[in-house]
């Protein structure tokens, strides 16, 4: 009887690890970016001025990784506070520059806008990182040096992808680091109700090659997670643009997992504790911008709701009335010591 058992549990075992391996094999996202029809509109991104972009600096994360950002110094006293902006899925920090230059300028933060591992001009992977989480770790590394150099109060914001990693971030270990957040159309999960069919045709995932890792992940087993699973449907006129070398158009596994809210997106939502403004514009391509507020408010009362007529999804970050929406946030903040 107990051969019987054992024999069959392995049985068990292997049909488990032949299915997940199966599905693994059996998809892989395009190698081709640039799509013919949908995706995200690129036009303000492409012709927002970028003159006066402040010099690329670094810090060091935990595994002494030199990480790149850039730093807007508040031209006033806003008891220290700094507001730190996380960018989207496929681009990098340079996205935030109006937005950056509008908050320090007039005083109510130090902005610090970081490329995050496997983005940017310079990554040692594009579009990897080491292992599932290293994203929360790098920004907890971020805000950690912020502090030692007389940081107050921290405000930690991100748009779309990075905004999802904001509400990752709120409910993993380092949550506590953070003292405020901004959500600015943020990705909530792929099933979650704010986000519409591979958020409006952006997003390219390998479903099976997903379900597969997942499956192996599930029971300890993340040597594959290295392997690409969703690509990007990025212009052809960013890629062959000056800043086309800057883009990154797939993510592997262990990315594409550390970018988003856990799987119980919920319970990262009610870590949200804390005084948080969430942004949208109503006529976001990717979200479903009006279903924010009913798909969030149940798990946390911190939140102040803002819907912007008439903004897309990539123009949001250098949108006039997004900017002041979230200067007359910031300046109702306490400004104080932690």
């Amino acid at each position: 009887m107990l051969t019987r058992l054992v024999a069959g549990a392995g049985l068990a075992v292997a049909g488990y690890l032949a299915v997940a391996l199966a599905l693994v094999a059996s998809s892989a996202p395009p190698r081709a970016a640039g799509p013919a029809e949908g995706g995200l509109d690129f036009a303000a991104a492409l012709a927002a001025d970028l003159d006066g972009l402040p010099p690329r600096l670094t810090y060091a994360a935990r595994d002494g990784t030199a990480l790149p950002y850039r730093r807007y110094p508040s031209t006033g006293a806003a008891g220290g506070r700094a507001l730190v902006l996380v960018h989207g899925s496929g681009w990098h920090g340079m996205q935030f520059h109006t937005m950056a230059q509008a908050i320090a300028g007039r005083g109510l933060a130090d902005v610090v806008v970081p490329d995050l591992r496997g983005h940017g001009a310079t990554p040692a992977r594009r579009g990897d990182v080491d292992h599932i989480g290293q994203l929360e770790e790098d920004l907890a590394d971020l805000i950690a040096m912020l502090r030692e150099r007389g940081a107050g109060p921290v405000v930690l914001g991100g748009h779309s992808s990075g905004g999802g990693l904001v509400v990752r971030f709120a409910g993993g270990a380092e949550g506590g680091a953070a003292d405020a957040f901004v959500l600015m159309a943020p990705f909530l999960r792929h099933d979650a109700p704010t986000t519409r069919p591979n958020s409006g045709g952006w997003a390219r995932p390998a479903v099976r090659r997903i379900v597969g890792l997942s499956m192996l992940n599930a029971v300890g087993i993340t040597a594959l997670n290295h392997l690409p699973v969703i690509g990007f449907a990025m212009p052809r006129a960013v890629l062959d643009g000056p800043l086309g070398d800057t883009a990154t158009t797939a993510y592997s596994h262990r990315l594409n997992v550390s970018f988003a809210p856990r799987a119980d997106y919920a319970s990262d939502l009610a870590a949200l504790d804390r005084p948080f403004l969430l942004l949208a514009g109503t006529d976001d391509e990717a979200f479903f911008a009006a279903r924010y507020e009913q798909t969030i408010a149940p798990h946390t009362d911190a939140g102040t709701y803002r819907l912007l007529p008439g903004v897309g999804h990539l123009g949001l970050v250098g949108d006039p009335a997004a900017i002041d929406a979230l200067a007359g946030w910031l300046a109702a903040l306490p400004a104080g010591e932690r």
